[in-house]
């Protein structure tokens, strides 16, 4: 048998499946495809070439293509969770068991090599009336279908979720579903779901049906926090939040950017209602509260990193037309801008992303970053290695590197 190539016998077909089907059908380019095979077994595949992949499933990539061939197969739940599932793959599978297990109907339409689409489920009616709708109560046996289907909002934002879907939702919050969540899963879709084009659709529709609160207490409480209007017109902190990841997707800033900025107001959530709506202290209140998600979520360094430092220091970076040269200097040192340049680049633009997320203000200057990026650039002209020659002590040279750093600052300015 040619390798690669399936003996297709005339109870096996191939089907091209879910994403790739959707995409084409929404004019979309098509990234990867995904293909079902109905009434083949494991050994078939093997004897045809195909590298098994699948642990909990029948899953073969093509020799050729490495296109991922599953074979058709049902679901059953056996426990909390969205790994409680026991999987049954047989040649007597149907096409149309296969995509009653899937997640929405837009995802359960599958096309057959003559280009026929089959479509049990009104997929297509649903693509063109623009709405997420789950494709039966099965959907409630997996928490990982509400990240989907709220990252799926983010992705098409021009989409509504049907209101039974997300009263099916609110039915699997209530019930404890997505308290069965791991970490890794969550920080998951949450990370895919920030690179969508509209990120604030994500968290509207987790909001919706409750799930907010579960998986990310501490940015679901932002809601109704309000802040003083003459620097947020918008007023809602939550409101402001959105606005900001929104203008980072906008901008098309990489996901630790997306993320600090998802994560730099936190503290507004615990401002005493005294003083209301002023925020006094709120970064450092932030900083400890960016430590509990990423902990929680199992953060990557990267995002976990920048997202401390922008929590810490976006309300500081206000302050720069006000400072001194030196202080400028010291400040840039606690950004440790000079041994981090990329990240001190990515703070930047999580700041603009902050500033620019407010009503009205979208396409406001920041000077203080222009300042602060042309500190940077005169510090970083100094050769502290040639400065270090010649002296022993450490403090000494510390001293020399700053001073000679603060020179070509003040030249600069």
């Amino acid at each position: 048998m040619a390798e690669g190539k399936l003996q297709v016998t005339a109870n096996m077909q191939v089907y091209c499946v879910g994403g790739a089907v959707r995409d084409e059908l929404l004019n979309l380019q098509v990234k990867d495809k995904d293909f079902v095979v109905v009434g083949s077994t494991p050994q078939a595949m093997l004897d045809a070439g195909y590298r098994p992949v699948g642990k909990d499933f029948p899953v073969f990539l093509h020799p050729k293509t490495h296109e991922e061939y599953a074979l058709a197969r049902t679901e059953r739940k056996t426990a909390a969770g969205y790994k409680g599932f026991a999987v049954h793959a047989s040649p007597e599978v149907t096409l149309e068991e296969d995509l009653a297990r899937r997640d929405l109907t837009i995802n359960a339409i599958a096309k057959g090599a003559d280009g026929t689409l089959i479509d049990p489920f009104n997929g297509l009616a649903d693509i063109q009336a623009k709405t997420l709708r789950h494709i039966s109560a099965a959907f409630a046996e997996d928490p990982v279908r509400i990240l989907r289907a709220a990252r799926f909002a983010a992705r098409f934002n021009d989409f509504t979720v049907a209101p039974e879907t997300i009263k099916l939702m609110q039915q699997m919050v209530q019930a404890g579903e997505v308290d069965a969540l791991v970490p890794e899963r969550v920080w998951q879709e949450l990370s895919k779901g920030l690179m969508e084009a509209k990120p604030s659709r994500m968290f509207d529709v987790l909001r919706d049906c409750g799930a907010l609160q579960k998986i990310l207490p501490e940015l679901d409480i932002l809601w109704g926090v309000p802040q003083p209007p003459q620097h947020h017109p918008e007023i809602d902190t939550g409101v402001h939040v959105m606005m900001v990841i929104d203008y980072a997707a906008k901008e098309n800033f990489n996901l630790p950017i997306r993320f600090a900025a998802l994560m730099h107001d936190l503290g507004k959530g615990n401002t005493p209602a005294d003083v209301l709506p002023r925020h006094i202290g709120h970064e450092i209140r932030s900083v400890d509260l960016v430590k509990e998600v990423c902990r929680r979520l199992r953060v990557p360094n990267d995002c976990k990193e920048l997202a401390h430092i922008v929590a810490k220091f976006h309300g500081k970076l206000h302050q720069a037309s006000k400072m001194r040269s030196d202080n400028l200097l010291e400040f840039l040192m606690e950004l440790d801008a000079i041994r981090q340049p990329v990240r001190f680049a990515d703070f930047l633009k999580a700041c603009e992303a902050d500033s620019r997320g407010r009503t009205g203000l979208e396409s406001c200057d920041l000077p203080e970053a222009e300042l602060l990026n042309k500190v940077f650039k005169a510090a970083l002209s100094i050769d502290a290695g040639a400065i270090a020659k010649g002296i022993e002590s450490h403090e000494k040279i510390k001293t020399a590197v700053f001073e000679a750093r603060l020179k070509a600052v003040q030249q600069s300015l």
